[in-house]
């Protein structure tokens, strides 16, 4: 009997394509080579379909809707269910199986320090989490497979707050550190390590262009890791397992710009053009990852969806629409390289 039979084994293993069900990682794997592509995101994981999910935002109103694509696919966006209250401004992170937001900007133009999750395999309404340590607006956040932070915002004055959450278990955020500085408006990604915080303003309103970073695994203050092309606000970001993307946004004299720009997670430094999105706008748009695709949402003000192939350079691709136009929304997804190693 062949060692190898159908094709189906191979004796040469053939390079993981992604953590989702469709990724492919034939071979003969030694257990250290399948561990070292399992930490960089890139082993596939059975029936994990990467969704990504979009809440809250603004339309001529704080809208609490939420909706969802399937990132591997082309496709308009699904209504999902709804969150706890109408928000913008407000922030997401993930596990492979939950969803949390955030903070947010309510009705009245006050801030809040809810947290609520969906589970991500049954579309409905989100469910009360628990707290932020503080009400903020305007801030941002990142995950690894079991740990949530939420950094920064606005609420009256600008913070440089840290917060954390276990996402399997409901209960308020725990201070977690400091940013290097104080900082709203402003994009986060990460490994499946470190956490990464670019951008935004300060509370003299001077544009941010350092990116600071964190293990996500302890606690502790940010330290400095690299700067941005230029200061920029209401700036966005998503990352693959090793290469991070930065968006849009405001840079020093209000100019509204569409340039995307990307680093390489493991080296600190400036870093470098990678293509431009489909329109500018001078509102936070939301974005999400695969670790393969990186999708924008709410795109020149609009309801367009578009996305980047996040391992090579160029201009984004129309993927398909939101449900409404808005502006300010949150997005997040279950497929992204940062959760798929618990820490």
């Amino acid at each position: 009997m062949p060692r190898w039979p159908g094709g189906l084994i191979r004796k040469t293993a053939v390079t993981p394509t992604g953590p989702d069900q469709t990724g492919t990682a034939s071979g003969v794997w030694t257990l250290a080579e399948a561990a070292y592509w399992r930490k960089q995101g890139m082993w596939p994981i059975a029936g994990l379909i990467p969704y990504g999910i979009f809440g809250g935002g603004f339309t001529n109103t704080q809208v609490n809707v939420i909706e969802y694509v399937t990132i591997s696919s082309l496709g308009n966006a699904t209504d999902f269910g709804d969150l706890t209250q109408a928000t913008y401004d407000l922030a997401g992170c993930t596990s492979p199986t939950r969803g949390v937001f955030g903070g947010g900007t309510i009705s009245g133009g006050g801030q809040t320090n809810v947290i609520s999750y969906i589970t991500i395999a049954s579309p409905g309404n989100a469910t009360d989490f628990g707290d932020l340590t503080a009400a903020r607006g305007k801030l941002a956040s990142s995950s690894s497979s079991t740990r949530g932070l939420f950094a920064g915002g606005f609420t009256g004055s600008t913070l440089n707050t840290i917060d954390y959450i276990t996402i399997a278990s409901v209960g308020n955020a725990t201070d977690f550190g400091d940013l290097t500085q104080v900082q709203r408006q402003f994009g986060s990604c990460a490994s499946s390590i470190s956490a990464f915080f670019g951008g935004g303003t300060d509370n003299s309103d001077a544009y941010i262009s350092a990116i600071s970073s964190v293990t996500i695994a302890s606690t502790g203050n940010a330290v400095s890791f690299g700067t941005l092309l230029v200061g920029t606000q209401n700036i966005t970001a998503c990352s693959s397992a090793t290469r991070g993307v930065f968006a849009g946004g405001l840079v020093f004299d209000n100019t509204q710009v569409n340039t995307i720009q990307y680093m390489t997670l493991v080296s600190s430094g400036a870093l470098a053009d990678f293509g431009d999105l489909s329109a500018t706008t001078d509102k936070s748009i939301a974005s999400c990852s695969s670790g393969i695709r990186g999708l924008f949402a709410g795109v020149g003000a609009t309801n367009t969806i578009s996305y980047i192939t996040i391992a090579t350079t160029g201009n984004t691709s129309d993927f398909g629409d939101l449900t409404q136009s808005k502006t300010d929304l949150a997005g997040l997804s279950n497929a992204n390289p940062a959760v798929q190693v618990s820490q």
